[in-house]
């Protein structure tokens, strides 16, 4: 894959996005109760929880364990005026523009001791500020780029022309407050607008901080959160920064614990690993021996070829088949010689669509 996947964490100041941060990197970084804390975009790289890694690397002995990553970026709090350079300003607007998925940190929990920039919460008010300035610098933009193609298009390109209509329909979509990801393009459209990174049009996840105690059932806070999401086409999950945090300092064994006390069955990272791997269209599969077991991310519907190629160029160029045994039956025949022996092995060839947990050992000749 060309680019990693990375997810900018945003939201209005103190709504938990440096907690959650903190806990997901198992970093350090400053969660003070006061605006601008997070004074430039704090990062951080976290393995992508995948249980079958383990259970591969015990059939192998493998010596190392290597998990898929995500990139994550605690972006500091935007304010209402931040596309026109309020408050921390469009250099924060820039820092998303980086990433591959914008994860919406919205506080649906009410505290006498945490601030509250506005005084009191309201998750739909609140939410709408960060979009607003999102579709503003957007807005401004487009409106840009569109001065700059009317002029080419003046000189009979062609290109230009074509790129000019769809412009003035998207300048119109986000003057109607519409992000651009919820616009209909075709296949054209798509080829015309490759070199436009407009923040709207980035996936974007709802996450609901809560207090701990209300994470089994949705609040009327989280209620209304998910009827906004849902209207929108966007997803959400439920997370507490608190309990992130807590879970962050454990093993795995008190961790899944603690998660179980309060009715889950997966962290707060898990939930939002997969909802960015499904929004981006991603999967994983999967290597394992004696070196190493390791998770591979790409898109869905690469074929074979095109796997290999993520673990070196050289594996594309020179693909010859693919040995694939699905996870199930890797671990029910005990690796890969007892897959082969029961006849579950399959040599798939350059046409082969990979399927999530595959595992393989890819031959090949450079």
């Amino acid at each position: 894959m060309s680019k990693k996947l990375s997810i900018g964490i945003v939201g209005l100041p103190n709504v938990g996005k440096s907690t959650l941060f903190n806990a997901i990197t198992n970093s350090q970084v400053e969660a003070q109760n006061y605006p601008f804390c997070t004074i430039e975009p704090n990062f951080g790289v976290v393995p992508v929880p995948d249980s079958r890694l383990n259970t591969l690397s015990d059939i192998s002995g493998s010596k190392e364990l290597i998990p898929a990553t995500i990139d994550f970026f605690d972006i500091a709090g935007l304010v209402k005026g931040a596309s026109k350079g309020e408050g921390l300003g469009n250099a924060f607007l820039s820092n998303i523009r980086a990433t591959s998925v914008i994860a919406h940190v919205v506080r649906c929990f009410d505290s006498t001791d945490i601030t509250h920039v506005f005084g009191d919460v309201d998750p739909i008010r609140d939410l709408e500020v960060i979009n607003t300035e999102l579709l503003l610098s957007d807005l401004d933009y487009v409106g840009k780029v569109l001065e700059t193609t009317k002029k080419k298009a003046r000189g009979n390109d062609e290109a230009a022309k074509k790129k000019l209509a769809l412009l003035e329909a998207l300048h119109n979509h986000l003057e109607n407050e519409k992000p651009i990801r919820s616009y209909d393009f075709s296949a054209d459209d798509m080829e015309l607008m490759s070199d436009l990174d407009l923040l709207t049009n980035k996936k974007m996840i709802y996450v609901a901080n809560v207090e701990e105690g209300a994470l089994s059932e949705d609040s009327q806070h989280v209620e209304t959160l998910r009827a906004f999401a849902e209207s929108q086409g966007d997803q959400l999950i439920v997370v507490s920064a608190s309990l992130e945090n807590e879970l962050s300092q454990l093993d795995e064994t008190d961790k899944l614990e603690l998660l179980a006390e309060f009715g889950l069955k997966e962290s707060g990272l898990s939930l939002l690993s997969k909802a960015c791997f499904d929004l981006l269209g991603l999967q994983s599969y999967l290597t394992s021996g004696e070196k190493e077991t390791r998770a591979w991310t790409i898109k869905k519907g690469m074929t074979a070829p095109q796997a290999a190629g993520v673990i070196h160029t050289d594996f594309e160029k020179g693909f010859i088949r693919a040995n694939v045994v699905s996870f199930e039956d890797f671990v029910a025949c005990k690796g890969l010689k007892g897959a082969k022996e029961k006849g579950l092995l399959r040599q798939e060839g350059k046409e082969y669509v990979m399927q999530d947990g595959d595992v393989v050992e890819f031959l090949f000749n450079v």
